[in-house]
């Protein structure tokens, strides 16, 4: 049986899935691109381009995770499988942490950009406009926190990461292959 677009009391359905799996490829993809951009000075080739990838796939990142709260809030969410208390309620901690680390690497990262009152060009698509600057020094304080959130977030999703592959491969449970299953069964 195919796997239903939405969630179900059971299992994730694709929209979740695709969002999950788009999100965790760009979160995964835009840390070293960040880590790289740290390195260029200004007579570096890619010190224009490579930025401005980072800020575009930042704002498409925004946008998804927009949806995927919207989505997130309009779907049953499937229930957990049965697991501890005490593991139950770290992984519900462990979720809302990486949502809010995640909403605040991409605000601190619109805050940096957009410090010098100039709007952000995602790939020449359309422009997402510039606030006023709440603080001086945006761009320096926005940085700072741009980079411990997106550290503590990549961090997290390796944890998150090995815990779905311990669920996987020592408790053999469904966890893993509820979020990469294509062709579940919503009786299962």
């Amino acid at each position: 049986m195919a796997i239903p677009v939405t969630d179900n009391p059971k299992s994730f359905g694709l929209g979740s899935i695709l969002l999950h799996w788009f999100t965790a490829l760009m979160i995964i993809g835009m840390y070293p691109l960040g880590l790289y951009i740290g390195t260029l000075t200004y007579y570096d080739a890619d010190y224009h381009t490579v930025p401005y990838w980072h800020k575009s796939i930042g704002m498409i990142l925004m946008g998804l995770m927009l949806v995927r709260v919207l989505w997130r809030t309009m779907n049953t969410t499937p229930a957990p499988l049965p697991q501890p208390k005490p593991l139950l309620l770290a992984t519900k901690a462990a979720h809302l942490l990486l949502y809010l680390l995640t909403a605040t690497t991409l605000i601190s990262g619109y805050m940096i950009s957009t410090a010098d009152g100039r709007g952000i060009e995602v790939f020449n698509w359309f422009e997402i406009p510039a606030l006023p600057a709440v603080t001086e020094n945006q761009e320096d304080i926005a940085g700072e926190i741009h980079y411990l959130t997106a550290t503590m977030l990549i961090s997290l999703a390796a944890i998150h990461a090995l815990a779905a592959l311990k669920h996987h491969f020592i408790d053999k449970d469904k966890t893993l292959t509820r979020m990469i299953n294509m062709r579940q069964e919503t009786n299962q």
